[in-house]
Order: structure tokens, then sequence, then C-alpha cells
């Protein structure tokens, strides 16, 4: 699940940067985690918006 890969990837990010890994892995890292997040709200917000768009037309 998507959660999942968040927390995998942010406990990564945390490793190489308590590590002091190379930047450019640390870099790559941070890059892929903030797309997972913004994937992780952009389905919340369409699970929202078709939730609403549907408690909208049910009411009719």
């Amino acid at each position: 699940m998507l959660d999942e890969e968040i927390l995998e990837l942010r406990r990564k990010l945390d490793e190489s940067i308590t590590n002091e890994k190379n930047y450019d892995k640390t870099y790559k890292l941070s890059i892929e985690l903030d797309k997972l997040i913004s994937r992780y709200y952009n389905k919340k917000l369409m699970r929202k918006t078709n939730t609403d768009i549907w408690k909208k037309v049910s009411n009719k």
C-alpha cells in the first residue's frame, strides 16, 4: 500500500541522513518520498471529491 511505501522510504531517507551517506543518494530518496506523498494526497483528494460529488447527486 502507498502509506507503507512512504514509511519504508522515510526510514531509508532517515538512515541515509543519519549515516551521512552520499548526498546524491539522500537527494534521490527525498525526491522519491515527495512523489509518493504527493500521490498519497492526490488519491485522498480524489476520493473526497468523488464522495462529495456522489453525495450531491444522491441528494437530488
